[in-house]
């Protein structure tokens, strides 16, 4: 799927928000500016989340529990290894009792959990990015239908 605007890609984790269930791990990868933080307020926004959301690049993970289930959003660009992650107890958030949202997996690939959706944003053009979904393990298909990634 491509969107052509920060506020298409915030759309899309909107309906993404729709079909996500506590528990739910979501992968984000992509370069820096590649919309990550714009699809994960929208996100948010599908689950109702009120408060401001910003990406958690100091804190490494913001909890919003304001929608209708908690949701983690993480931010591993910071991380050095898993054991930081770790050690600051992070880790009981994935496949917990919200949705977990991780930008920059990769950066602690260990720490994944074996059921996930990965989604990876490619910038196409000033403002379009194609955005394309996989289910890793036996996550579900998220769009059966193909109404959320066309």
């Amino acid at each position: 799927m491509t969107t052509h605007s920060a506020e298409e890609t915030r759309r899309l984790g909107e309906r993404l928000a729709g079909v996500l269930r506590p528990g739910d791990t979501v992968l984000l990868t992509g370069d820096l500016g590649a919309g990550k933080s714009e699809l994960a307020r929208g996100v948010a926004r599908g689950l109702g989340v009120t408060e401001t959301v910003t990406s958690p690049s100091f804190t490494i993970l913001n909890v919003y529990e304001s929608g209708r289930v908690p949701f983690y959003h993480f931010d591993w660009y910071r991380l050095e290894s898993e054991d930081e992650l770790y050690e600051l107890g992070m880790d009981e958030y994935l496949g917990g009792d919200g949705i977990a949202l991780v930008e920059w997996p990769e950066r602690c690939r260990d720490a994944v959990p074996n059921d996930c959706l990965k989604l990876k944003l490619t910038v196409t053009g000033e403002n379009s990015r194609e955005i394309t979904a996989e289910t890793v393990g036996h996550f579900r298909d998220p769009d059966p239908e193909g109404e959320i990634f066309g």
